[in-house]
């Protein structure tokens, strides 16, 4: 049995992305998106940071939360052999509704790919007051879109700001 990672999250949180499990190497190095080759930092840091190279994890997670990016797994914990999600088994779910109700600021819900997705439906079904958006995964076994295409469906989302 393999767990999730604690939710990343604060006040000035207005969106979170939400994956399905961390990836073995994400596991192993304690990181949300930890694989080399998962394209989700390289995403955020060219939409907020005119892609420059993160630091750390440290200036990774400082920069999401500076952005009102949260993060966090719809899976609490499942059996999995290797990275693949289509390995899941046994899964177990995250409590979203309790972390939305007490972090009300949180108005939208980005997919990392459809998987997440299908399980936080599965779970939940359409949260009220929540916009939902599922975007291309950034894990490198989603090599059918280029890095540009997915760059431009990611920023639209990691973008909308919900203070205007």
């Amino acid at each position: 049995m393999i767990s999730s990672f604690s939710p990343i999250i604060e006040m000035g949180t207005t969106r979170m992305v939400v994956g399905t499990m961390p990836s073995v190497d994400s596991l192993r190095f304690g990181q949300y998106y930890g694989h080399p080759r998962n394209q989700f930092w390289k995403i955020l840091f060219s939409v907020f940071e005119d892609g420059r190279v993160p630091l750390d994890y440290d200036d990774k997670v400082v920069t999401a939360k500076r952005h009102g990016i949260g993060l966090w797994d719809i899976l609490a914990s499942c059996k999995r052999e290797g990275s693949l999600d289509s390995r899941i088994k046994d899964e177990s779910f995250n409590d979203f509704p309790t972390l939305l109700r007490e972090h009300p600021h949180v108005k939208m819900l980005i997919f990392n790919g459809q998987n997440s997705y299908k399980y936080f439906l599965k779970a939940y079904g359409q949260l009220p007051g929540i916009d939902y958006r599922v975007m291309p995964s950034t894990s490198p076994a989603n090599a059918m879109k280029s890095f540009e295409i997915k760059r431009k469906e990611w920023e639209e989302a990691l973008c909308y700001d919900y203070k205007k």
